[in-house]
C-alpha cells in the first residue's frame, strides 16, 4: 500500500508539473484523452521510480571519488537523464521534455515522493519496528548477544566545532534559550565543564590529541619544517595523514574509535573503521578509500540532494543579505565577505551539516558503539561574522535541532546512547592584524630584517616606525657570512599565533643567531603595540618569551626580567608554551598577538574577526557537556588541561561502558518500536523545511 500511494502522489506531481510547464508534456501533438494522459503519467512515474531505486544507486556509487560540490551539482543533471530515459520508454512516444526542464521535474517529483514515503513510514510503527529488529539482529549476531540481553551502552561525541564555553553558557541560559535542547539537558541530565586547550587552540592540534591522545609537535594549524623543506597545513589531505601516522607511531595506539567505532567529519580517524568525511583518508584512491561513503549514502536518495540544494541556496543569500546589512550599518569590526565565500559558507553550515548528522543516525540505528562526529558550522560563521553576532545565533539554533534530532533517534536505538557534546577550542573577537595597522605580519617581518615591503606598508606607521628601527640597527654591519645575503623569512598565520621561520639556517635558530642576522627583528616586534609575546631559544638561557620594553620570561629557570609577557593570559599559559617551546617543529620564532585583558579581543594575523590558534580570550577555552551519570572529568574539580587529558577522560567514559550486560527489563523491538513517533516526525519535518 505504502508502494501504491507513492506511486499515486508522483503521478499526481508529474501531471501537475506537464500542465504548468510548457517545456513538459504528456500527450502528443494531436492530444490525448484523460484517460491515456493518466496512464501515460502512470507509466513514467513507474519507469522513474524503478530507475531510481535500480540504477541512481550505482551511478552515485561510480561517481564517489568526484569532489562533494561537483557530485551534488551532478546528481541534478543525472536524475533529470533518469527521468528523460524514463520518458523514452513510455510507449508511443507521447511524453516529451527539455533537458532544463527535466531536471525540475526529476528534483520536484524525487522531493514528493520521498517526503509521502517519510511521512508514510515514520507513522507506520510496524515498518519502523521490523527495520529496528533487522539491525538489532545484526547486532546481536555480531556481538554473540542472545536475544533479549541488551548490548551495553554505545557512545555519541558531537563536536560543535569553535564552540567555547562562554557561547555556550550564555546559548543556554535565559527564559528563552537560544539552544533549548540543550538547555533543557544543562544541569539535569548534563553538566558543563569548560577544559583549557594547549597554546595551539585550533581543530587540527586539539582533534588529534582528543581522537589518537598525542598532538605533540604541533605547534600551529600550519607550519615549515625544516627538515623536509615542506609546508604543513592541517586541513590538508596528505598533511593530516602524515600527522595521524606520527601520533599513533608515537602512543602506539590507534586512537579512541578503534572498537566498533565511526568518524564522521573529521580530520583524523580516530581508529574508526567506519569514515564518513574525513580528512585523513581523503587523499587515498581505490576501494579501499570510505572517507566520502557519507555523501554516496546521502545522495543515494535524490530527495535528498534537492532538499540540500534548496537549503544551499537559501543559506547563499541568507550570507549575502546578512553582509549587506553588516556594511549598511557599518559594523566593525567587518570583513568584505564576497567572491566564493557565500557558497563556502552554505557547504559547510549545509551540505557538511546534513551528510554528517545522516550519517550520525545510520550509526545509532545500527548500534554502533563509538561515534565521534563534527559539526564545523559555527565555527565556518564566526571568524567572518564575529563569535557573538547575531549571524552565529542563527547557526546555533540550528545546530540544536541537529542535535534534538540526533537525540529522537537514540531513543528508538538498538541499544542506550549516551550523548556527550564537546568543542576543541572557542573563538576570540577581535579587529584582525592588518584591518588593525595597516600591514600584515609578514611586512613586519621583512622590515625588521631590512627587506623590501608592499608599498600598502611603507605608507603605514606601523610600517615606517619598523622600518626606521630596521635602518637604525642596521649600521651596524649583519654577520651573515661572506657577504652572503639574509634568508628570506617564511612567514605563516594561525589565527592570533604567527611563525618565523628562516629555510636557509638549518636546525631552530638560537636567539643569539637572530641578533647577529637581523639586528633589528625581535626589537621590532616586540616594540609594535599588536604584539603580545615572542618565543625564541637562547643558547645560554633556553626557551625565552620576549615582551615590549625589554620583557623577559626564561621558562627554563623561571627567571622574569621586568613583567611577565605570559602575565596578562592567565593560569597556565606558562605551561602551555613551555611545552609547546619542546616540540621538534617549533619554529625558529613564534609569536602571539596581544589580548585585551577586559574583552578577550585579540587580532587574527590572517583576515578573521573571530579567531583561534594562540593564547587569548575565549579561543581557549572549550567545553565538555557531558551526562551526569559518568565520573567526573577530573577528580576534586581540578581543571581540565590540554586535549591529550580529553583523549583520556573519553577513554574513561568509554570504558564505563564496558560492564556486565543486564536483561532488558522490556524488549526494545516491543516498547519502543511501537511508541508513536509523533515528536519524532515532528523534528524530522521541522529540519526539512
Amino acid at each position: 500500500m505504502r508502494v501504491i500511494v507513492v506511486w499515486a502522489v508522483s503521478t499526481l506531481t508529474m501531471l501537475v508539473l506537464a500542465a504548468v510547464l510548457p517545456d513538459f508534456r504528456l500527450q502528443s501533438a494531436d492530444g490525448d484523452s484523460a484517460t491515456r494522459i493518466g496512464l501515460t503519467a502512470a507509466s513514467g512515474a513507474g519507469a522513474f521510480g524503478l530507475l531510481g531505486a535500480l540504477v541512481w544507486p550505482l551511478l552515485v556509487r561510480a561517481l564517489l571519488l568526484v569532489p562533494a560540490f561537483v557530485l551534488g551539482l551532478l546528481v541534478f543533471v543525472l536524475n533529470g537523464s533518469l527521468l528523460l530515459l524514463a520518458l523514452s520508454l513510455i510507449p508511443h512516444g507521447q511524453s516529451a521534455a527539455e533537458p532544463e526542464t527535466a531536471v525540475v521535474v526529476a528534483a520536484v517529483m524525487s522531493a514528493a515522493s520521498s517526503a509521502t514515503s517519510t511521512f508514510l513510514t515514520v507513522r507506520d510503527d510496524e515498518a519502523y519496528r521490523r527495520r529496528l529488529a533487522r539491525m538489532a539482529g545484526r547486532r546481536r549476531r555480531g556481538q554473540g548477544l542472545p536475544a533479549g540481553r541488551r548490548p551495553p551502552p554505545g557512545t555519541v561525541f558531537l563536536q560543535l566545532d569553535g564552540v567555547g564555553h562562554d557561547v555556550l553558557r550564555d546559548a543556554l541560559s535565559g527564559e528563552r534559550p537560544l539552544m533549548e535542547t540543550l538547555a533543557g539537558w544543562h544541569g539535569t541530565t548534563h553538566t558543563l565543564t569548560p577544559w583549557r586547550t594547549d597554546w595551539s587552540s585550533q581543530t587540527g592540534a586539539s582533534q588529534l590529541g582528543i581522537l589518537h591522545g598525542s598532538n605533540a609537535d604541533v605547534p600551529a594549524f600550519r607550519w615549515y619544517e625544516k627538515e623536509s623543506g615542506e609546508l604543513l597545513v592541517s586541513n590538508r589531505p596528505t598533511s593530516a595523514a602524515e600527522l595521524q601516522r606520527r601520533a599513533i607511531a608515537r602512543t602506539g595506539d590507534g586512537g579512541l574509535l578503534t572498537v566498533d567505532g565511526a568518524s564522521r567529519g573529521n580530520l583524523f580517524t580516530g581508529g574508526a573503521e567506519q569514515l564518513a568525511l574525513v580528512l585523513s583518508v581523503a587523499a587515498r584512491r581505490g576501494r579501499h578509500n570510505r572517507s566520502r561513503s557519507g555523501y554516496f549514502a546521502y545522495f543515494s536518495d535524490p530527495a535528498n540532494a534537492t532538499r540540500t540544494a534548496v537549503s544551499f541556496l537559501a543559506e547563499v543569500f541568507r550570507e549575502i543579505s546578512q553582509a549587506l546589512r553588516a556594511r549598511l550599518r557599518r559594523e566593525r569590526p567587518r570583513l568584505r565577505r564576497g567572491g566564493l565565500y557565500p557558497f563556502i559558507r552554505a557547504f559547510a553550515t549545509v551540505v557538511e551539516r546534513d551528510v554528517v548528522v545522516a550519517a550520525v543516525i545510520g550509526d545509532i540505528l545500527s548500534g554502533r558503539t563509538a561515534v565521534y562526529a563534527d559539526l564545523v558550522a559555527y565555527d565556518e560563521v564566526a571568524h567572518h561574522s564575529g563569535p557573538r553576532s547575531r549571524d552565529t545565533h542563527q547557526v546555533l539554533r540550528r545546530l540544536d535541532r541537529c542535535v534534538a534530532l540526533i537525540a529522537k533517534v537514540t531513543e528508538h536505538a538498538p541499544r542506550d546512547y549516551r550523548i556527550v557534546l564537546l568543542s576543541d577550542h572557542g573563538q576570540s573577537p577581535g579587529e584582525h592584524f592588518t584591518g588593525r595597522f595597516g600591514l600584515t605580519l609578514e611586512d613586519l617581518v621583512r622590515a625588521g630584517c631590512g627587506l623590501p615591503v608592499s608599498r600598502r606598508a611603507e605608507r603605514t606607521p606601523s610600517g615606517a616606525e619598523a622600518r626606521a628601527t630596521a635602518r637604525t640597527a642596521l649600521r651596524r654591519p649583519e654577520r651573515d657570512g661572506a657577504g652572503r645575503r639574509a634568508s628570506e623569512p617564511v612567514v605563516l598565520a594561525s589565527g592570533n599565533l604567527g611563525l618565523v621561520s628562516f629555510p636557509e639556517v638549518p636546525g631552530r635558530m638560537t636567539r643569539e643567531e637572530i641578533d647577529a642576522r637581523h639586528p633589528a627583528l625581535l626589537r621590532t616586534l616586540t616594540d609594535h603595540p599588536g604584539m603580545g609575546f615572542l618565543l625564541v631559544h637562547s643558547a645560554v638561557h633556553g626557551p625565552v618569551v620576549l615582551g615590549p620594553d625589554g620583557a623577559e620570561h626564561h621558562l627554563e629557570t623561571g627567571t622574569v626580567l621586568g613583567i611577565s609577557p605570559l602575565a596578562a593570559f592567565g593560569p597556565g599559559a606558562v605551561e602551555a608554551v613551555r611545552r609547546t617551546a619542546g616540540f621538534a617543529n617549533v619554529p625558529d620564532i613564534m609569536i602571539n598577538s596581544v589580548c585585551d585583558p577586559d574583552t578577550g579581543a585579540v587580532h587574527a594575523f590572517e583576515d578573521q574577526i573571530g579567531s583561534h590558534g594562540g593564547l587569548g580570550g575565549p579561543q581557549s577555552h572549550p567545553f565538555l557537556l557531558w551526562p551526569s551519570e559518568l565520573s567526573p572529568p577530573t577528580p576534586d574539580g581540578r581543571p581540565l588541561v590540554g586535549a591529550e587529558q580529553v583523549h583520556t577522560v573519553l577513554r574513561r567514559w568509554l570504558g564505563e561502558a564496558d560492564g556486565p550486560q543486564v536483561p532488558a527489563d522490556d524488549s526494545p523491538l516491543t516498547t519502543q518500536a511501537t511508541a508513536p513517533f509523533t515528536a519524532l516526525s515532528q523534528v524530522v519535518q521541522d529540519e526539512k523545511r
